[in-house]
């Protein structure tokens, strides 16, 4: 599995845990975003949507259960994977977990070789549950559904053309990578097909007045990128 496409954000009010815990995800190939309580953890959840959050549960401020419920009240966090870690295993506490949205528990301490078995385990299983949705496409205020072929703005469904809907879906598939005309050019239209420059900047200049000004951006002398 490529640990590289998964992010992890791991929260915890104990910096020898948190550098610790973070020197192994990091080793596995885990991308890793870091909170010391739970105030910090929902506003980076929000920022950086990552798959998956070890949450601890007692911690100053906003303690890992209030921090979670509060995660959860968000539409776009709604597929995070979010785990307790935490020193108590009392059935009570394990309950209030689930109730407030976590979907597993760990219990510290944990041996790394434990933990990273443990959240490969989890990340294979949600994986398998969420591959219905992985036609979909969450950005921003857009949907983008594949299975469909409509985008969904503000409410409204936008229909596309066939070529302009590859186009989106293609460039939204990575948000801040920048594909080449080339590579856009192989993608959507495929081997056997040449088109010049012109017809991917007329195809973008379309796309653009449908769906907005704000989505698409031009990097000179090289391509297109979706912005995050």
């Amino acid at each position: 599995m490529d640990n590289s496409k998964f992010s992890i954000l791991l929260v915890d009010d104990d910096e020898d845990i948190v550098e610790f815990l973070s020197y192994n995800l990091k080793k596995e190939g885990y991308r890793v975003f870091t909170a010391n309580n739970g105030i910090k953890a929902v506003e980076k959840a929000k920022k950086h949507k990552p798959t998956l959050i070890l949450m601890d549960v007692m911690m100053p401020e906003m303690d890992g259960i209030s921090a979670v419920q509060e995660i959860r009240k968000n539409e776009s966090l709604q597929d995070i994977i979010i785990v307790f870690l935490t020193a108590r295993s009392e059935d009570y506490s394990q309950i209030a977990g689930f109730e407030a949205g976590a979907d597993d528990f760990v219990t510290k301490p944990i041996k790394p070789k434990v933990l990273l078995s443990r959240i490969a385990a989890i990340l294979r299983r949600f994986s398998s549950k969420q591959n219905p949705k992985e036609n979909i496409i969450k950005i921003k205020e857009i949907i983008i559904d594949k299975e469909r072929f409509v985008i969904i703005k503000d409410s409204s469904e936008i229909i596309l053309p066939n070529k302009e809907f590859k186009m989106v879906y293609l460039l939204a598939s990575a948000p801040d990578k920048v594909f080449s005309r080339e590579e856009i050019f192989q993608k959507v239209w495929g081997n056997d097909v040449i088109v010049g420059d012109r017809t991917i900047d007329v195809h973008i200049r379309k796309i653009r007045e449908k769906i907005g000004q704000e989505f698409i951006r031009t990097v000179k002398g090289v391509g297109y990128k979706f912005n995050r």
